[in-house]
Order: C-alpha cells, then sequence, then structure tokens
C-alpha cells in the first residue's frame, strides 16, 4: 500500500507493479483521477510505459490483509491526517479475529526530514524508516519521472528506534527482495535514522531552489544554511552518517539519466510544491527541524528559523519558483549579499 503516489510513492509504486507485485497506490484529486481512469505513466531513461495500476483514495476502498505493508510516501505535512485514518482501519486475521493496520501492519516511512518516524509511532507498533535517494519528479497528473539509472534509486531501510532491531527481520528480508526486484538498490543499516538525518542536510538546499530558482549565486547563502545546522545536529548530540560514506553509497548506486522530451534540470520536492501550487510546504520538516532542535536545546539557528519562515509564506502566497532574486534572498536572511 503506497500511501502517497506521488514522485517517489508513484516511482516505487510503478516499479512495484512493474516486478509482478500487488501494489495498491493511494492518491487524491485530479492524480488520483488520472490514474484511475488511464493508468500510471511511468517514464525513466530506459522506458516510457503506461501501467494499469490498482488505485485508491482512503482506507475503505481496500480491504486490508496481515501480510500487507504500507509504505508512508506522502510529504511530511500530509501526515497528521493520513496516519490516524490508516491506522485505525481494520484488518482481518486468519483465525477470523479483527485487527487494525496500528496494531498488526508494518508502516515504512519513505519521506524526507526526521519527523515522519515520531509522528508513526503515535499510531503504528511497527515503524520502519526509509532514506530515500530517488531522482524523481510528478507535475503532470497521472504521470511520474523516474531519473535514476540503471536502478530508479537508491533506499536504506531499517526498524525505528533502532534498539528494536532484530537479527532476521522478516518485513526488510520482503523489502529488500521485493524492491530490489523493482529496480532499487537496498541497504539495511544497523541505523538508519544517522541516514535519514544526513539526507535532511542535503535537503536545506531544497527552499533556496524553490526562493531563488538554480542559480550558483545562492551557494554562500546555502553553505551557511548547512554549517548552522551541523552546528545544531553536533550540539543537540544527533549522529548523521559522514558526508565520505554517504557519497560512496549514492555514486555506487545511480546516476542520472537523460529522459526523451523531459528536460534536463528539474527541482527538488519543495520546488515542484510550488510549481503545483499546492499551498503546503515540507519546510517546516527540514529547515524547521535545524529550527526547532535548536529551540529545545538552547541553541541558535536564525538562517534556517527564517528560511522555513520563507517556505511558509511562499506557499501561503502562491508564489512560483525563483520568485526571489539571490540578493533579496540574502536580505531576507540578514546574510551578506552573494
Amino acid at each position: 500500500m503506497i500511501l502517497g503516489a506521488g514522485a517517489v510513492g508513484g516511482a516505487l509504486g510503478g516499479r512495484l507493479a512493474q516486478a509482478g507485485r500487488d501494489v495498491v497506490l493511494v492518491g487524491r484529486g485530479e492524480h488520483l483521477a488520472a490514474m484511475r481512469r488511464d493508468g500510471l505513466r511511468l517514464r525513466t531513461p530506459e522506458e516510457d510505459i503506461t501501467l494499469p495500476v490498482r488505485v485508491a483514495a482512503t482506507p475503505g476502498e481496500v480491504d486490508l490483509r496481515p501480510d500487507d505493508l504500507l509504505v508512508a510516501s506522502a510529504k511530511t505535512q500530509q501526515l497528521g491526517t493520513l496516519f490516524p485514518a490508516w491506522a485505525d482501519a481494520p484488518v482481518q486475521l486468519a483465525d477470523q479475529k479483527a485487527t487494525t493496520a496500528g496494531e498488526s501492519l508494518p508502516l515504512l516511512t519513505a519521506t524526507n526530514g526526521v519527523a515522519a518516524e515520531g509522528l508513526a509511532l503515535r499510531y503504528f507498533a511497527w515503524v520502519y524508516g526509509v532514506c530515500v535517494w530517488m531522482p524523481a519528479s510528478r507535475l503532470v497528473p497521472g504521470e511520474v519521472i523516474a531519473r535514476g539509472t540503471p536502478v530508479s534509486g537508491v533506499l536504506h531501510v531499517g526498524r525505528v528506534p533502532a534498539t528494536l532491531a532484530i537479527a532476521g527481520d522478516e518485513t526488510l528480508r520482503q523489502v529488500s527482495s521485493d524492491w530490489t526486484a523493482a529496480r532499487f538498490t537496498v541497504h539495511l543499516p544497523e541505523d538508519v535514522m544517522t541516514w535519514k538525518y544526513r539526507k535532511l542536510i542535503s535537503n536545506l538546499g531544497n527552499v533556496f531552489e524553490a526562493l531563488a530558482g538554480r542559480t550558483k549565486q545562492v551557494r554562500p547563502l546555502l553553505e551557511a544554511a548547512d554549517q548552522e545546522a551541523r552546528t545544531v545536529l553536533d550540539g543537540a548530540g544527533v549522529g548523521y552518517t559522514s558526508d565520505e560514506e554517504e557519497s560512496a553509497a549514492r555514486s555506487a548506486g545511480f546516476s542520472i539519466g537523460r529522459i526523451p522530451g523531459v528536460e534536463e534540470h528539474f527541482g527538488g520536492s519543495t520546488w515542484q510544491s510550488l510549481t503545483r501550487g499546492t499551498g503546503d510546504i515540507e519546510t517546516d520538516y527540514l529547515n524547521g527541524e535545524i529550527a526547532r532542535l535548536a529551540h529545545q536545546h538552547g541553541l541558535q539557528a536564525p538562517i534556517n528559523t527564517r528560511l522555513a519562515a520563507l517556505g511558509r509564506k511562499a506557499a501561503a502566497a502562491g508564489w512560483r519558483p525563483g520568485e526571489l532574486s539571490p540578493v533579496k534572498l540574502a536580505t531576507a536572511l540578514q546574510l551578506p549579499a552573494p
């Protein structure tokens, strides 16, 4: 069950469907309607195909089984209503006893940031974090673009918290087998959250691209936000994977390929949200996560705090990507102009 069939969820679900796995894509709005009507168009460097996929809008449209897996791939800001609805969905066991998804089904959090796991543990007994490296986009209803080749992405998966991990975990074994067959590289680290915190650092740049567009002029501003974040994480005692280990895992997994008819460069998840005019944005769970940690531990994070506020303003006001020049962005962040 892919809860959020956007860029990441659509690419993952589409690849799983190609691999012959039983998949349901949960979506909403025009994207859901297009998939119901025409299927899911999946465009990759190797192919352009339309897959007849099973779709749903709510838990009431499916019959959950004891061997189902739930994969949350919606944006973190959308999980507050999604989690309780699916956690309370009934699951029929073989002995005719009834339980709920929250009590008995594994939930995997294929999300940016590090907040989804704590939120999920309010509702689900079995939570697995997923660190997602997947260059994908969803701008047109019913269509997902996955640029990774020869695999579509690199996924680190592990039990959360790591102290609950067990040897021979059947969920991890099955996920690794299925997702590898679906053309992903899968790693099973001892503590997946160290990978997600390192990915969080990388995702701090998402809002720069969304606000100022793709320009090298913002690099000094991004470096300032990056250094501030590392100082806060270190001060809060939060561990994260080293740059060298993270870079090696990504570069050994896949590269970004060209797709006929698709622009060579495209924006990340925050850029896509502004492009589609969704009205919400995940910056509060990226740059805002650094602000939260700073506030919690008596530290300072003015740059990331201001970036989170700018992200909220951009989403609420309907800004398009590139609304701010690098100079105006520097002024808003109270940093020297690049």
